[in-house]
């Protein structure tokens, strides 16, 4: 594999494209890079179109055996690590972004990653915040700050080939285990979080969105660990059956 060992599987997701021509070149990259699967979020084009295949060449059958879902959590909750592209810079300031080199070359620091899947958003306007959220890291390409959104294909095939080349410079590094908290972990998690937190009156419903997302926000940039989410996940079921048994024995 073109990735070297690090990865047994990658997913591109592609969110919502409107261009069939995009589509069938992000399938040929698909081919040229040697990614396990293409995946697509509520396309908004078609995606089996004559100008989509006549685009996608040798990568084809990443267009023919596509997987389409409905919704973007669906399509990443069987990854181990989740990396999210985004090219806009107006931002929640809380949100966290490192440079996609940076990002990748962390992610080769890993021994194995069974699923890996790289979001990559809406040609006119991206990943929203609370989709980018969903992702373990942030990352976006250095372009001009006049112009800083790429082509989605362009985007994808810079964000391939650079994962590539950090794959290609990190075999002789001591590499860690990896054991982060999944995508799937981290979201049910903090939907246990927000229910207590609106219950014990933390939160109030209408502003509970914004502060859970800057709670979770806190949890990504920390690389939170299997175990440690856990912990958190079992501190909030306990206060949850402290609560329950109270009002009960009342």
């Amino acid at each position: 594999m073109i990735l070297g060992k690090n990865f047994s599987n990658l997913k591109v997701i592609l969110v919502e494209p409107n261009g069939p021509l995009n589509v069938g070149s992000v399938a040929r990259l698909c081919s040229n890079f040697e990614v396990d699967e293409l995946r697509i979020v509520s396309p908004k084009c078609d995606i089996f179109s004559l100008e989509a295949k006549k685009m996608a060449l040798k990568g084809h059958k990443f267009l023919e055996n596509c997987k389409i879902f409905d919704d973007l959590q669906k399509a990443i909750f069987d990854c181990d690590l989740v990396l999210a592209s985004c090219g806009r810079i107006d931002v929640n300031k809380n949100s966290f972004f490192g440079s996609s080199v940076d990002i990748f070359d962390w992610t080769l620091s890993f021994e194995k990653i069974n699923n890996l899947a790289i979001i990559f958003g809406r040609e006119d306007r991206g990943l929203t915040n609370s989709e980018l959220l969903l992702a373990n890291k942030t990352f976006n390409i250095p372009t001009s700050q006049n112009n800083p959104s790429l082509n989605l294909s362009h985007a994808v095939s810079i964000a391939l080939y650079e994962l590539t080349k950090s794959s290609k410079g990190n075999f002789d590094q001591e590499l860690k285990v990896f054991n982060l908290a999944s995508s799937k972990q981290v979201h049910d998690s903090f939907l246990e979080i927000e229910e207590l937190l609106l219950k014990v009156g933390y939160l109030l419903k209408h502003t509970s969105r914004a502060k859970i997302s800057k709670f979770k926000n806190f949890i990504l940039r920390a690389n939170t660990s299997m175990h440690e989410i856990n912990v958190l996940r079992g501190i909030v079921h306990q206060i949850n059956w402290f609560l329950n048994n109270s009002k009960n024995n009342k």
